[in-house]
């Protein structure tokens, strides 16, 4: 089972044009990033709320994406976007989380 998720967090309004372009530059980035399967931004219907899916072979390929040299700079600046943190939940295959 792949180590999945979706995120959910606002962005500050005048932070949003720069937003877009880190996160375009982060999914251009993600066939460098071995053990990861998936990462994908969305904007939701609410004004400044943005949702990212992200799915990784495990969740140790998840923590070595937010320490490679290329990404951690970015996902700095993704963060210092924000406005508050965010909220993360994972997801499960159909039959369900195992124990």
């Amino acid at each position: 089972m792949a180590y999945s998720f979706l995120s959910r967090f606002r962005i500050k309004p005048e932070s949003e044009a720069r937003f877009i372009r880190l996160a375009r530059t982060m999914e251009g980035l993600v066939d460098r990033e071995p053990g990861t399967l998936a990462f994908k931004f969305f904007r939701l219907a609410e004004p400044g709320l943005f949702a990212v899916f992200e799915s990784f072979v495990d969740e140790a390929a998840d923590k070595a994406h937010m320490e490679t040299e290329h990404g951690k700079p970015l996902i700095a600046e993704m963060i210092e976007c924000m406005a508050g943190g965010y909220e993360r939940e994972l997801l499960y295959d159909l039959e369900g989380p195992t124990a």
